[in-house]
């Protein structure tokens, strides 16, 4: 609707009421802002009772659609009632421009545009990642923070464009400046690749327990950022780490380890040295039996070394599980088992003890703990 269009269909209402000609375009302005409210308002209601209806149907881009145009379809409405308002107030009002309501309308609608495909690119990654979980999460997020980055780059000179600014000028001025723009933000630059290696490479993603052996970083992963990766540690601390550092350090990945590894040494008494064979068969039988013990790894129990005061044997396994406290467990219970064994057999778990020679007195030992 036109300002005219609107001033005649307001003319009869003045007829009948005189004291209002002096209020005309007061009154067109009044009308358009309540009938813009209203609209948006029906709108705003058909809409969710509309996504909510769609929802339940085996296609979802359509809802998803719908729910990303509703916020900027309903500011689409304000807008456009904003820019008519202004547009019968210009000639009363000598602040505005005769071409400020039309540019305002189209520089809103390009941004809210902008805004709608960003929505529905957010709703199509949380919908693809709702529904399959197979997908990466780090490298879905990548992906939608490379769409909306391109959105908002064609959209920014979309904008320079409509507003004059030559956008092959500012692409010259782009590879001459480049250069020293990107030797000032060079740290900026590391870390954006070094993000991006990230999602290409995986070595983790969200979720994951990572650590590394050249510097202090351990914990779970909360987010992978273009700059830096949000890194959660043990103690609850939030850790925050430039992508940047991960090109020149090792990361280890435990939460991608396919075992865990039990690896302990047992201490017999040297007088216990005629069951030390016995003892070393029943613990490893007893790790070959044991169910959580994974049979198909590396297995060893041997008697390994002569210790000062004891003879060590050696026990090396993995586990199936991967999860810390069921490894706890089990490790406990393995190891309980071992000093069973031991006690049925008559022998002891040995105990640092010193032995001490006295000269001039009768040859014997003293021992002492």
């Amino acid at each position: 609707m036109n300002e005219q269009a609107l001033f005649d269909w307001l003319d009869p209402l003045i007829a009948y009421l005189p004291s209002l000609q002096d209020y005309r375009w007061q009154l067109a302005v009044l009308l358009v802002t309540l009938g813009s409210l209203l609209v948006a308002l029906i709108i705003d209601r058909i809409l969710c009772q509309l996504v909510s209806t769609l929802a339940r149907t085996s296609p979802v881009w359509d809802d998803l659609l719908i729910d990303a145009l509703r916020r900027p379809l309903i500011l689409l409405i304000l807008m456009l009632a904003l820019t008519l308002s202004l547009q019968l107030s210009a000639p009363h009002l000598q602040m505005v421009e005769g071409e400020l309501p039309k540019r305002v309308r189209e520089v809103g609608f390009i941004l809210l545009l902008s805004w709608a495909l960003i929505r529905f690119v957010v709703r199509a990654e949380e919908a693809v990642l709702r529904r399959d979980t197979s997908i990466d999460r780090t490298t879905a997020d990548a992906i939608c923070k490379l769409v909306k980055l391109i959105i908002v780059v064609l959209t920014g000179l979309v904008l320079m464009q409509y507003l004059g600014y030559s956008i092959s000028g500012i692409l010259a001025f782009g590879g001459i400046g480049g250069l020293a723009v990107g030797f000032a933000a060079k740290d900026l630059l590391a870390n954006f690749f070094g993000g991006l290696m990230i999602y290409l490479d995986r070595p983790f993603k969200v979720g994951d327990w990572v650590r590394s052996p050249d510097k202090q970083i351990e914990g779970v992963v909360e987010k992978i950022g273009w700059r830096l990766t949000v890194i959660r540690t043990f103690d609850k601390r939030p850790l925050y780490i430039p992508n940047a550092t991960f090109a020149s350090i090792s990361v280890e990945n435990p939460s991608r380890m396919t075992n865990r590894r039990i690896y302990e040494y047992v201490g017999v008494r040297y007088d216990d040295a005629g069951v030390v064979k016995q003892v070393v068969d029943r613990i490893r039988d007893m790790l070959v039996a044991h169910p959580e013990i994974d049979e198909n790894s590396t297995l060893f129990t041997q008697l390994n070394r002569f210790g000062p005061s004891s003879l060590d044997i050696m026990i090396y396994c993995f586990t199936h599980t991967t999860d810390w406290g069921r490894y706890l467990e089990i490790r406990e219970d393995v190891m309980l088992r071992i000093i069973d064994i031991v006690d049925e057999l008559g022998a002891e778990i040995a105990f640092p003890t010193t032995t001490v020679h006295l000269q001039g007195q009768v040859p014997g030992l003293v021992e002492s703990a």
